[in-house]
């Protein structure tokens, strides 16, 4: 640090030049004193001189700000200091005149700054002295990967954009201010429009793959089934099964050809999906929607919204749907119009580089995503507010409706099942329910909340062992085995042999016209009942064991056949209890020679039921099933069953599928839905200084802090004035500390040996050449720094605020119970996240 006699000799000699220059930038000065220190009361009073001396000291210290802020204009990011008064000014090392207003000038305001690979143009991120004085922000180059972003500097940055923007008084101004008023709207325009491109496609090639299995079109092999026999009976000749295929004529070779042909297609088709992930894009395997919400929050994970993500995922949605794994493929296609939400805006900068207005986007995208899913746009809007959207402004949701609407008339536009409808299972219902029935929409209220609590639990287990295990180590293999297993069962039972899709439809349609395997057949009730609740219990063991493999996987379709199987079943059953006993008093309602009870409906709540119990959805969902159907004579139904459900679920977890995920995968999110009712200190919560790597405002060199960098993995370093006081100067992201050594050693003149100072002690009029970091420290709201009378005592961040609530919420964690959940739940801060990510081949 520079001593007091060298703070009073630099003044003077400051002075002395001043009567040589003329001063510039006389409405900065009081920015200058304040960022340089030179009115500091306690170093004026640490001189010990009287108040005339004092005096002309306040008067000559002003002059030399004066003339430094006139020798500071026009510097680049980190420049070095003149040896001699010749020297060019690129020789200085200071940072650019950008001053800061704060009263305390080392608790600068800032950010992250990208340390990665990946290019950046400091011009995009950096404001002038004037646009970051009004804002109260600092200066920022990017958000490096797992790190949180600034909302209010992002915010800021907005401001300054709009500012000069409406400043141009021009022709051409007033048409830049009529563009930016409509990108945001053009930006949503082609994410709907793509998002309902890419979903018809995933749709047309699944039902094609998905055919494959029992045969081929025999006039165009790329027609699936339905369109090989269009506007045919069921006697198709177009179509030929492999038995027909292989000529095998007992029905024994005929059985035995067309399973041996599903369980090959079935395997092969998941062994693809799982090596397409695991050798190009790991980002692609899941539903990806709890990575969404994460992002959604403020974290950036690179490339998991990328081309390569889109492109690997469209692929394997597609082969996964067509293995009936039991997965679906509608929690995917909200990840993938996530990543046309993240691609299409790079066009513009307004989006490019603004990570909250980019989360305005891909809120938007996350409705669309839903729409084209389930053929309701509404809902898709409501599910962006009430599940994944962390940010959600009255224009975010005009734009969302914009977004969903446009990717629903895409969907429709492209008819990819030549049906007029959006999607499949797309049904209506001409008769009304009857009172008595509400006991049954109650019971399977409790059948969803039972399946949707159970269900996440033992799938938690699972992915737990998956990944204590050598599972983890050969996820293709693991994907195989559980394909094969699969198909295996699932032919031998029809209701699980078809795909979702195929099944939700023929369970949620009325008995008119053909019958499917006997689900009109009233005669023969309990065998179909029966078959259909086996289906149902193998359905939930393999959906749980299959969720959470690395394949693109979606649980709301699964979820969907499962709920409608065991309502078709209770339907069916109903339904054969009021036929037999008509004069039964819970029958009374009921008119005489009219159908009284549509299985159908029960099919329906039951899916709206089980939905619920899994991911804990409520109005968003009524409006998806009311979309989906058309029937809103049956929404009052729904929605008691969509409330049980969750009431039920509720009683053993309040999280849904996706919050429990995200628990599980140690990502930094805090729900805004729960409620935090303890009363906890901050030393109950913050990592201790003792478990912390400071950085000593001086002392340091380029060299040092390189070997810094390479011995610690941590996101940050807290600022002290020395080890001894520990007092708080500042806090230093890792990649911002980066980015200023790696700009420093680009300048003329710097050497390893080159000193960093972090405070305002800088050595003005010494002949050395030294980095001032002080514009890339942080004080910002992502982090929390814990400080008793200017001592610093520890950091919190939302890591810790997350193990903290683990322990408070599963006390049992203490006990050492479950060292799985330990390790998960108590995972230490943000900036050691990336080890556990690496699970899903982040590192």
């Amino acid at each position: 640090m520079a001593d007091d006699g060298s703070q009073n000799s630099a003044a003077f000699e400051l002075t002395t030049d001043a009567t040589k220059q003329p001063t510039r930038h006389q409405n900065e000065s009081e920015d200058t004193d304040r960022y340089f220190g030179f009115q500091d009361e306690s170093r004026r009073v640490s001189l010990n001189l009287d108040d005339s001396t004092r005096a002309e000291y306040d008067q000559l210290t002003q002059t030399a700000a004066e003339l430094l802020t006139a020798r500071l204009t026009d510097m680049d990011d980190l420049t070095f200091k003149r040896k001699q008064p010749g020297h060019s000014s690129s020789s200085r090392l200071f940072s650019r005149s950008d001053r800061f207003p704060s009263s305390e000038p080392l608790a600068l305001k800032g950010g992250h700054i990208s340390t990665t690979l990946r290019k950046h143009d400091d011009g995009e991120f950096d404001g002038d002295l004037v646009d970051w004085t009004m804002e109260g922000t600092g200066r920022r180059v990017a958000y490096d990967d797992f790190t949180t972003i600034d909302w209010i500097h992002d915010f800021a940055k907005e401001r300054v954009r709009q500012r000069k923007l409406r400043s141009r008084k021009s022709w051409k101004g007033r048409l830049a201010l009529i563009f930016d008023a409509t990108e945001g709207w053009i930006v949503v325009l082609l994410v709907g429009i793509v998002a309902g491109i890419l979903a018809g496609i995933i749709g047309v090639t699944s039902e094609w793959l998905s055919d494959i299995k029992e045969g081929y079109c025999s006039t165009a092999f790329y027609l699936n089934r339905k369109f090989c026999c269009w506007e045919l009976d069921d006697a198709c000749a177009d179509w030929v099964p492999w038995n027909e295929a292989l000529q095998a004529k007992s029905s024994r070779s005929i059985f035995w050809t067309n399973y041996i042909f599903y369980i090959i297609f079935s395997t092969v088709f998941a062994g693809a999906a799982a090596y397409l992930v695991d050798v190009y894009s790991p980002y692609a395997a899941g539903s990806g929607i709890p990575e969404v919400k994460t992002i959604l929050g403020g974290f950036v994970i690179r490339k998991f919204l990328g081309w390569w993500t889109l492109l690997i995922k469209s692929i394997g949605v597609c082969l996964v749907v067509a293995s009936n794994l039991c997965l679906g493929k509608e929690g995917p296609l909200v990840h993938l119009a996530c990543c046309c939400g993240n691609i299409i805006p790079r066009v513009f900068s307004k989006f490019r580089y603004n990570e909250a207005k980019k989360r305005e986007v891909l809120s938007a995208a996350a409705a669309a995503g839903v729409s084209v899913a389930f053929g309701a746009p509404i809902g898709g809007v409501l599910f962006s507010l009430e599940e994944v959207s962390y940010y959600f402004p009255l224009r975010t949701m005009f734009r969302s409706f914009f977004c969903a609407m446009v990717a629903a008339v895409s969907l429709e536009f492209l008819n990819p099942f030549r049906t007029g409808k959006l999607v499949l299972f797309q049904v209506v219902y001409d008769r009304e329910w009857h009172n008595f029935e509400l006991i049954f929409y109650v019971l399977l209220g409790v059948i969803g909340g039972l399946y949707g609590a159970f269900l996440i639990r033992v799938n938690l287990k699972i992915a737990a062992f998956r990944k204590e295990t050598w599972l983890r180590y050969i996820p293709v293999h693991e994907t195989i085995a559980v394909a094969l297993i699969t198909s295996v069962i699932s032919y031998l039972n029809i209701f699980m042999r078809v795909n979702p899709s195929e099944l939700v439809a023929n369970l949620l349609r009325e008995c008119a016209g053909a019958d499917y395997h006997d689900l009109c057949n009233h005669d023969n009730f309990l065998r179909t009942s029966l078959s259909l609740i086996i289906a149902a219990i193998l359905k939930f063991f393999i959906t749980s064991i299959c969720f959470g493999m690395r394949v693109p996987a979606g649980v709301w379709l699964p979820s969907m056949a499962i709920g409608a199987c065991f309502g078709r079943a209770v339907g069916l059953t109903v339904q054969a209890w009021q036929r037999a006993y008509p004069a039964f008093w819970l029958f009374s309602s009921c008119q005489p020679d009219v159908p009284c009870v549509t299985p159908g409906v029960y099919a329906l709540v039951g899916a709206a039921a089980a939905f619920g119990g899994v991911t804990r959805m409520t109005v968003s969902l009524v409006v998806i099933m009311f979309e989906l159907t058309g029937a809103l004579t049956y929404v009052l139904p729904i929605m008691i069953a969509v409330m049980i459900s969750k009431w039920v679920g509720d009683a053993f977890d309040k999280e849904g599928v996706y919050d429990a995920w995200i628990r599980l995968n140690g990502y930094p999110f805090l729900d805004t839905k729960v409620e935090y009712i303890w009363n906890t200190l901050a030393s109950q919560v913050m990592t201790r200084v003792e478990d912390l790597t400071v950085i000593t405002a001086t002392g340091h060199t380029i060299h040092s802090l390189d070997e810094l960098l390479q011995d610690v993995d941590y996101k940050g370093f807290p600022v002290i004035n020395n080890g001894r006081e520990l007092l708080l100067i500042g806090y230093i992201s890792r990649s911002e500390l980066r980015y200023a050594l790696d700009k420093a050693r680009k300048k003329q003149g710097a050497s390893a040996s080159s000193p960093c100072y972090f405070s305002s002690n800088l050595p003005i009029l010494d002949s050395i050449r030294f980095v001032d970091f002080r514009p890339w420290m942080d004080q910002g709201l992502r982090y929390i720094l814990v400080t008793k009378n200017g001592r610093i005592l520890g950091l919190i961040t939302k890591k810790d605020i997350l193990r903290h609530l683990a322990v408070m919420i599963y006390p049992r964690l203490l006990d050492g119970d479950d060292s799985h959940e330990t390790q998960n739940l108590m995972r230490l801060p943000e900036r050691r996240m990336s080890s556990y990510v690496g699970d899903f081949g982040i590192d």
